[in-house]
């Protein structure tokens, strides 16, 4: 049986994928096979005789000690590309409220006071504060084209706005933008 430590929160939907049987998974695992982790700083870990692999639940190493892991035989990997949609998602979101000043509505509409008599015409006369602006036919600079850029830029296009780009890597032919 191989003996995994989790370290954060992992995803259960990740963790079903590691038959009961065959592995024991937790975050109070003694003498780990491999180590989980999402965001804990591993650099002041003791490194365990046993370890074989440190998976990283997300893009980037920088909270794993892969120089110091290497020199033990331990193979450190991690999810490029895994949080992609979510952070797209969070950069439209974030555009959006933005762009059509979401903020600064719903702050209007709580303090609004609903027994107020003339609340219809406050209503009416506040709501006009908070158009925004239309993003179709808008231009949005993405800088770097990896797993998020690509996904925001499409997503851009996908509502009608214009996305123009930056990256000094080069795209696989299989990338939309």
């Amino acid at each position: 049986m191989f003996k995994i430590r989790t370290h954060n929160k992992i995803s259960a939907s990740g963790l079903s994928r590691l038959p009961q049987g065959e592995y024991q998974v937790g975050d109070n695992v003694e003498n780990p096979d491999a180590i989980l982790v999402r965001s804990v700083d591993l650099h002041s870990i003791k490194i365990n005789p046993e370890l074989k692999a440190v998976a990283r639940a997300g893009a980037g190493t920088n909270n794993v000690p892969v120089t110091e892991l290497s020199k033990h035989g331990v193979v450190v990997f991690n999810a490029p590309g895994a949080n992609a949609n979510a952070v797209k998602e969070l950069v439209l979101a974030g555009m959006l409220i933005a762009v059509r000043n979401l903020r600064e509505a719903v702050e209007f509409v709580r303090d609004l006071d609903e027994t107020d008599a003339d609340l219809e015409h406050k209503v009416e006369d506040g709501k006009k504060r908070f158009v925004g602006t239309e993003v179709v036919g808008r231009t949005l600079g993405v800088i770097g084209l990896g797993a998020i850029g690509v996904r925001v830029a499409n997503a851009a296009k996908g509502i009608g706005m214009r996305a123009v780009s930056y990256t000094h890597l080069t795209l696989p032919t299989n990338r939309e933008v």
